[in-house]
């Protein structure tokens, strides 16, 4: 595909019959905003949490988080269910969401990688088509020494070196560093808040990027008694029992073990109880600085008409098959949650089903700012679907994980998700690939890899996964491996 990659192919569907449809149509417009998208140069307000699963969330049927907050931007607005990261890692899916390129393309791949200099982002987009930008939380995509420093594309600079703490931070406000005193989810809001009150004549474009909710979970102060008497139930997969892994590659059971893994779970540092209690805790003040930034629209009167998208870098893994973190392509790993609320584009109360992806950001961003989507973004705006327009839309995606040396738990994988089936194709080991079907099996716990009556489906699920590698020039593997799934 390359830089200068055709995108009509993207608009073609297979057109094939069998168990599963593999096509992936894109919306048209990618060099332009989409049909029929307002002109209005509207406000973006851009919220991303960390390490948050889908499901984290009270209008997901949480058992006993409540999330008020994020259930406002869903009664407001549009809950996209089925949204996805194409890799699940935090540095490589920032750079994807600020880019609209896969981590393979923007050169991040895994958290030690600095973010390329040079490198085209949304909110360079905006500012030069005279928006007013702001950044303010994680950045987590540069050299040790100095990536809390003002990146390229914002007016406004808030951020914090690494993955920065939960108490007593070091900011970096504008190329200065000063130490604060507080909690950091609150300070950030802070600071965000500060920045939507200020007197304007542009447009401005607000990326407001939390620590929460990643490790060591530490709530805030007037969290920290919360769901002290609330079972927690583990799921089933947990259970380090033969029959949960009949099938399954011989890692996933080994990685119990591990910082990864629910048996040496950081370390031993904490019970599972103790995880499960303070990862919910700790998403609470995400809720309530979410609360902050829609009473201040609502005072500035700027609610209706200000795009806002609430989303997550990555899911994580509550014990589900022995694991936590993230990184492998298990369901709870690559889910993410997605809201969006802006009144005067999308209807209240809405429900997306298709799929959308992080890559897709960067495109609905600039779409709805009505700033023309470069053609070097491998993503679509989902723009239509939150004005509840029934457009083609993609059937499948790629998912991409590289192997870290400093996690090496975890293999390389590739893989595909469609509606209704995955496929996970593991590079670099001796070991199972998986095949899941999940609409009959949603919490993936029979492998139909080996199975003889599903050879038909893996081949139609290989053959897809090849294309899409193709498509999409993955080089990070020899071609004859493409060549021989």
């Amino acid at each position: 595909m390359g830089k200068n990659n055709d995108r009509s192919t993207r608009r073609e569907f297979l057109g094939k019959a069998g168990a599963v449809a593999l096509s992936l149509p894109f919306v048209a417009g990618l060099t332009g905003a989409s049909a029929g998208a307002a002109t209005k140069r509207r406000n973006i307000i851009f919220i991303l949490t960390d390490d948050q699963r889908y499901d984290a969330m009270s209008c997901m049927g949480h058992p006993f988080l409540e999330t008020p907050n994020l259930d406002r931007l869903v009664s407001g607005g549009v809950l996209l269910k089925n949204a996805f990261v194409t890799t699940s890692l935090c540095s490589p899916s920032r750079a994807t969401i600020l880019t609209g390129r896969y981590a393979h393309r923007t050169g991040v791949t895994d958290n030690s990688t600095a973010f390329p200099e040079g490198t085209t982002t949304f909110p360079m987009i905006l500012k030069e088509a005279g928006y007013e930008t702001a950044f303010i939380g994680k950045w987590h995509m540069r050299d040790l020494s100095d990536y809390d420093m003002p990146q390229p594309g914002f007016d406004r600079w808030v951020s914090f070196p690494s993955q920065g703490v939960y108490f007593n931070p070091r900011f970096n406000i504008d190329g200065e560093r000063e130490q604060k005193k507080g909690y950091t989810t609150d300070l950030l809001t802070d600071y965000a808040v500060e920045f939507l009150k200020r007197p304007r004549t542009k447009p401005f474009c607000l990326y407001l990027a939390h620590k929460a909710v990643h490790a060591s979970f530490e709530p805030a102060p007037r969290h920290r008694d919360k769901y002290a008497d609330v079972p927690v139930v583990p799921p089933p997969s947990m259970a380090d029992t033969e029959e949960n892994y009949r099938g399954r590659p011989a890692w996933v059971r080994a990685q119990r073990n591990s910082w990864h893994g629910v048996d040496g779970m950081y370390n031993r540092r904490m019970s599972y109880d103790q995880f499960i209690r303070n990862y919910n805790r700790t998403v609470l003040a995400i809720d309530d600085s979410v609360g902050r930034v829609l009473d201040t629209l609502k005072e500035t009167g700027i609610l209706d008409s200000t795009l806002v998208i609430f989303t997550s870098d990555n899911g994580f893994l509550q014990g589900e098959h022995g694991l936590i973190d993230k990184r492998c392509m298990y369901e709870e790993s690559l889910r993410v949650p997605m809201l969006a609320h802006c009144p005067e584009i999308a209807p209240a109360k809405q429900r997306v089903e298709k799929m959308v992806l992080n890559v897709d950001i960067a495109p609905t961003i600039l779409d709805a700012a009505g700033v023309p989507i470069p053609n070097t973004m491998d993503g679509s705006s989902f723009l239509p679907l939150l004005r509840g327009e029934n457009v083609p839309w993609r059937q499948s995606f790629l998912y991409e994980y590289f192997w870290e040396q400093m996690f090496p738990q975890t293999p390389t994988v590739f893989g595909v998700r469609t509606e209704t089936h995955k496929y996970m194709w593991y590079h670099g080991i001796w070991d199972k690939n998986e095949v899941y079907d999940l609409k009959d099996d949603p919490h993936e716990m029979t492998n139909l890899i080996d199975d003889p009556a599903s050879s038909a489906l893996r081949k139609e699920l290989e053959s897809e996964l090849a294309r899409l590698m193709n498509e999409l020039s993955v080089s990070r593997v020899p071609s004859w491996s493409r060549q021989s799934l």
